[in-house]
């Protein structure tokens, strides 16, 4: 894997689109390193990544603890299971993308507290609204964001994140991009800063949509 070269092509694909809408605009890259190696995330780190992001709690975990030497950002971008809350608070990351539930707001809130802690985190939105994916659903997305800023003092909503439409037609992919967009412009009031979507597949389209962060695995890592 020439990593170097993956990574520039990314931060060059990454600026053509910013560029083209937007010159102001700050675009974060998130490398998705859960199917990657250590030594692989090491190499990607020695180009100049420095945040990465990972789906499990062991992984995170594990990887974090073999790369402690390096002064790595890691992002937790999967679904939480309240059973993992302890193992990731542990981990001290710089911040969950995966807020997806009241529940889970309750969970962290009730975790948070008892430790003096707080965590940076991103309300996670099904803008297409498909049933196999985790998050609120658009309708309901400002209110709970307002809801869990409010009631939960240790969970620091920061932005949001959504996943874009799992479909091969570029429309509704960008109509769920769109969705996730006005949602945002309606927190930034309130301090909502990161607006995280764009995968590999589909991270030029997110950024034409107003994203601010992507999380890049397969184009980073093959």
């Amino acid at each position: 894997m020439d990593f170097n070269t993956n990574l520039l092509d990314a931060i060059e694909r990454i600026e053509k689109a910013r560029i083209a809408v937007d010159r102001h605009r700050i675009v974060r890259l998130i490398a998705v390193s859960k199917y990657s190696t250590t030594e692989q995330i090491q190499a990607l780190y020695q180009c100049g990544q420095r945040a990465f992001g990972e789906n499990k709690v062991q992984d995170l975990n594990q990887k974090s603890q073999l790369l402690e030497s390096l002064p790595l950002e890691w992002h937790f971008i999967g679904t939480l299971q309240s059973n993992k809350i302890n193992m990731l608070l542990k981990i001290k990351p710089f911040m969950l993308h995966s807020l997806h539930s009241l529940s889970l707001a309750e969970e962290l809130q009730k975790r948070l507290s008892k430790e003096n802690k707080t965590l940076r985190t991103l309300l996670q939105i099904n803008s297409a609204k498909e049933n196999n994916k985790s998050g609120f659903m658009p309708e309901v997305a400002i209110e709970k964001y307002h809801q869990i800023s409010q009631n939960f003092p240790n969970i620091k909503l920061s932005g949001i994140m959504s996943i874009g439409a799992h479909t091969q037609d570029t429309k509704i992919i960008q109509k769920s991009f769109e969705t996730t967009y006005k949602i945002y412009e309606k927190l930034l009031p309130i301090g909502a800063q990161t607006l995280s979507m764009g995968m590999s597949g589909d991270f030029e389209l997110a950024i034409k949509c107003g994203s601010n962060c992507v999380r890049l695995g397969t184009i980073l890592f093959k």
